[in-house]
């Protein structure tokens, strides 16, 4: 019985960067290691990761998912996409669609927007129709024209970034780069993995020197990540919003033999590579099924090892002849978890009673009230344009 109320602590306003630096690796890094706090500026983290070090990064792609419509009378009307229904409820895919595609949405202005009315928008080069297919699921169908571009292609011609809500302003141009990770790949999500926008070609190029390991996973990012929890009596009755990702089977070879420090960056790729081994159990007892659900790992009474569980995952996708994983998750990791693949987390500094403040203090125990406390104290910045961390399992 876990409650938020525990995970809280006094965030200013003035402490939330409302912009990112001019140089995103000049942002402070903070250092904990064996119960020791201190910083430094993110652009020498190469210095900081051992020599058998693996480094796992998520990059998926922002979309601009918030599209806005105006209606005859001149009411805008925002639709902003969260999950694809047709022609197919998987990301990858639903961003190839060509002509037509349905999502579920968030609408502003909802009543503004009558049955049997068609949303119109056009551009130059695009003719885009937006009708409301089920007013209490919210699902609106798109169709455009010319029918033969893909999705992903015509949401980046007329969306806008969706920047988290607690910027109380509106996306600028310059947010399409600089709320993107330098190795941003694979469109889908709706947040950005913000631990990542620390990084530059330079310190991409510093970790190739000293010949720290890198691979990728993908974890399309939901708007759910910015659910506040309020379930005050048990956080475990908090609504997880189930989100998609994509894990290459080489990348899952190579956790297979590593023997050296797993490094995510990123609450996403830790949420990734901790789902991939609960999939695994799954696969080891011929249980699978593509979903770790929210508490699955409390409810498992007797996992397996790490090898055996990614050899079976290895050997599932060897049977069914796949190269990727393709997968979902709500996992919801709070304090008690046991963490069974990642050592070091690097990290922004999340809201307080959040379910990623829940999972930092699973990671680092009650040592997050002390790293918190020197944040706050040293003026770091706070939130998605903040300042970042690099945080050791435990003590």
């Amino acid at each position: 019985m876990i409650k938020i109320s525990d995970f809280s602590y006094d965030l200013p306003q003035s402490k939330i960067a409302q912009y990112p630096l001019k140089n995103r690796d000049e942002s402070k890094l903070l250092l904990f290691k064996s119960g020791k706090i201190s910083h430094k500026t993110f652009n020498k983290i190469s210095e900081e990761l051992s020599k058998d070090s693996l480094l796992i990064s998520n990059n998926t792609k922002v979309i601009p998912a918030r599209l806005i419509f105006e209606e005859s009378t001149g009411a805008h009307i925002e639709i902003f996409l969260l999950d694809p229904i047709f022609p197919s409820t998987e990301v990858v895919k639903a961003m190839e669609a060509r002509g037509k595609a349905t999502w579920k949405c968030m609408i502003g202005n909802l009543k503004r927007w009558k049955d049997g009315q068609v949303l119109l928008m056009k551009t130059e080069e695009l003719e885009i129709r937006a009708e409301l297919r089920d007013r209490v699921l919210r699902h609106v169908e798109l169709t455009w024209q010319p029918a033969d571009k893909m999705a992903v292609d015509v949401i980046h011609e007329i969306g806008k970034i969706p920047i988290p809500p607690y910027m109380n302003r509106d996306a600028t141009d310059e947010d399409k780069d600089s709320y993107q990770t330098v190795y941003a790949k694979n469109d889908g999500a709706v947040a950005a993995p913000t631990a990542g926008l620390h990084f530059t070609n330079s310190v991409l190029n510093s970790l190739d020197e000293n010949n720290i390991k890198r691979e990728f996973v993908t974890l399309h990012i939901g708007a759910g990540t910015f659910q506040p929890v309020k379930e005050e009596g048990d956080v475990t009755k908090h609504n997880m919003h189930a989100e998609q990702f994509v894990v290459k089977k080489r990348v899952l070879e190579q956790l297979l033999e590593f023997e050296g420090n797993v490094t995510v960056v990123g609450t996403t790729s830790m949420r990734t590579l901790e789902s991939c081994f609960w999939l695994g159990n799954q696969a080891f007892n011929n249980v699978f099924n593509g979903f770790v659900s929210k508490l699955e790992p409390y409810e498992c009474s007797n996992p397996i090892s790490y090898k055996e569980s990614f050899r079976a995952l290895i050997d599932f996708l060897d049977k069914n002849q796949l190269e990727e994983l393709h997968a979902c998750t709500e996992i919801m990791i709070v304090p008690g978890y046991d963490f069974k693949v990642c050592d070091h987390l690097v990290t922004n500094f999340h809201q307080p009673e959040s379910t990623l403040m829940l999972l930092v203090a699973a990671f680092v125990g009650e040592n997050w009230k002390s790293i918190y406390e020197y944040a706050l104290k040293n003026d770091f910045r706070f939130l998605s344009y903040g300042d970042s961390s690099l945080l050791s399992k435990g003590a």
